[in-house]
């Protein structure tokens, strides 16, 4: 007990002296040992490479989940798992809960619709999305991530512990250094003293003590003085080590790029996928909802169906030949309807017409033209135009 008590005095006396001495620096009232400016340099390398590590590592995340604050029940799963040390379970990305969402809903209206259909076409593009996107989250989580986290709460809280000590001992040495000056003033103060009043034995006795007491706290300098060197040269080596981290950063960041564009490079290809199968599909489906002869009138005059679906560029299918070019294709007797154009189309060579949102023009069919194209007329011009772009009017 009565060691504990010593002790706990001990290290009050001690923190008292260095907040002196901190404070008195601060004041300009003391003088502080410098380092030197190499060792300042890699003080300010490594504070730099820790602030932005910590800020490249939390904008990461944000990347790899934008709304943590929707996420917030996942994230504390998550840290207890880490904390329990057991894997994390996989979780379904957004991408495949809407996927899913988008099959079920094609079950439940009709695999066999056209609705249906490309629902299933749609979900399943998203769920090979979402998988993508997983995948990049693992890799970036592993490869990315962990060494960046393993910087920030391993080497550097290894580097803040050994300088926090750097700076005490730095504190104990000046302290040392502020004492050693004043037991030497104070001995030749009475030295000189000495000198001018007759040497009576109390004169002398004083001069003893503060002989001894010089010596002491020469002798604390020196211990002071190796203990702080052992200590700098101990932080030295670990800062110089932070060249090594940015190596190994360095290689983390290649990884990352390479996981991102393996990424971006699935998702262009799922989404080419998904327009050559939707754009397969529109033959289909979508011209029956133009060329419909008694439409629905809704407001804005177009129908249920063109208003609701988007244009898709068409292959552009020369009039069956063999034949008429464009020109000498004549408008029959009967048959030719008024049409109004839904979308702007610019014509890919000379026997197509350009056509601009909501004008009206005549269009009519001719025998082995592709059913996908109509003849339209405008005034004196005339070419063919894609169906999926116009409403026929009755």
């Amino acid at each position: 007990m009565d060691f504990n008590v010593k002790k706990l005095a001990s290290d009050a006396g001690l923190f008292f002296t260095r907040a002196v001495q901190f404070t008195e620096e601060k004041l300009g009232q003391a003088e502080k040992t410098e380092l030197d400016a190499h060792f300042e340099n890699l003080l300010a390398r490594a504070d730099s490479t820790k602030n932005w590590t910590e800020k490249i590592f939390r904008q990461t995340e944000v990347l790899l989940q934008p709304n943590p604050i929707d996420n917030t029940g996942a994230r504390i799963e998550e840290f207890l798992y880490e904390k329990l040390d057991r894997k994390i379970p996989s979780r379904a990305t957004n991408g495949e809960l809407l996927g899913q969402y988008m099959l079920e809903a094609a079950n439940e209206f009709g695999p066999g619709t056209p609705y249906g259909s490309t629902l299933v076409k749609v979900g399943e593009s998203q769920r090979r999305l979402g998988g993508a996107e997983r995948e990049f989250m693992q890799s970036t989580a592993i490869n990315f991530l962990t060494p960046l986290r393993n910087f920030l709460e391993g080497d550097w809280r290894t580097i803040s512990k050994e300088r926090r000590l750097l700076e005490n001992l730095r504190l104990d040495l000046d302290v040392c250094k502020a004492r050693l000056k004043k037991a030497k003033t104070a001995e030749a103060k009475a030295a000189c003293e000495g000198d001018a009043i007759p040497d009576f034995q109390e004169t002398r006795s004083r001069n003893y003590v503060l002989s001894a007491s010089a010596s002491a706290a020469d002798h604390e300098l020196r211990v002071a003085q190796t203990e702080f060197d052992r200590q700098a040269e101990l932080t030295r080596l670990l800062l110089e080590g932070i060249s090594s981290t940015h190596v190994n950063h360095l290689r983390c960041l290649h990884e990352f790029v390479e996981a991102q564009a393996t990424y971006y490079a699935q998702c262009h290809q799922y989404m080419q996928d998904l327009q050559k199968q939707l754009g397969s599909a529109n033959g289909e489906v979508f011209p029956t909802a133009f060329v419909n002869t008694n439409p629905t009138p809704v407001p804005g005059g177009s129908s249920p169906s063109s208003a609701a679906t988007l244009p898709v560029q068409p292959s552009p299918s020369p009039l069956d030949t063999g034949a008429l070019s464009i020109e000498e294709v004549q408008p029959p007797a009967t048959g030719t309807r008024k049409a109004k154009v839904l979308y702007d189309y610019d014509a890919a060579d000379t026997s197509e017409l350009s056509l601009l949102a909501d004008e009206l023009i005549t269009v009519y069919t001719v025998p082995g033209m592709d059913p996908d194209w109509l003849v339209g007329e405008r005034g004196n011009q005339k070419g063919k135009v894609p169906v999926t772009y116009l409403e026929l009017l009755s």
